[in-house]
């Protein structure tokens, strides 16, 4: 039973990695909503959405708005799809695992969009406080760079020891 599970989920994950390469672009939509509501509640003046470009506006309505265009090279669903699969493959080999899976599955992906979003209020912040072209720069290529090797570390050690750990009962039934 536990081999016919695995094998569907793992298709379902699977399936899953599939769709969230086709639907990419309605990703990034939300994720420049997201960031709006972020960079609105940091305080970052009038903030603005245009999710079918995808781009995030904001101090709007003072000397130097700036804008941000999430490109597919910046979104965080090309880090969550190498997790959904190896998601996929986890769970085809051990399909007990399952459950324990699809929890680190799930709160390593939403790490990943917090670093996401960490990273674009740091590009905002160095916009702001450096100006345009150079605080991008520093924001997006320097700092938003180190930001997403970091975060994705340490969510990658996240997903993996949420993965293997093992629960005392587990111990106990292996000792015997």
């Amino acid at each position: 039973m536990y081999k016919a599970l695995g094998r569907t989920l793992a298709l379902l994950l699977a399936a899953g990695a599939v769709a969230l390469v086709v639907t990419q672009h309605s990703y990034r939509g939300m994720e420049v909503r997201l960031a709006a509501l972020v960079l609105d509640g940091l305080g970052f003046g009038n903030v603005g959405v245009v999710p079918d470009r995808p781009s995030v506006f904001f101090l709007l309505g003072t000397d130097h708005p700036m804008g941000i265009k999430m490109t597919a090279e910046c979104t965080s669903v090309f880090l969550i799809i190498p997790l959904v699969l190896l998601a996929a493959v986890l769970v085809a080999f051990r399909p007990q695992n399952g459950p324990r899976v699809l929890l680190a599955l799930l709160i390593s992906s939403a790490m990943l969009i917090m670093v996401n979003q960490l990273r674009l209020v740091d590009i905002a912040l160095l916009a702001d406080l450096l100006g345009g072209p150079r605080g991008y720069h520093w924001g997006h290529t320097v700092g938003g760079s180190l930001i997403s090797i970091f975060g994705g570390a340490v969510t990658l050690v996240v997903f993996f020891w949420l993965t293997m750990r093992r629960n005392d009962r587990e111990t106990e039934m292996e000792a015997a």
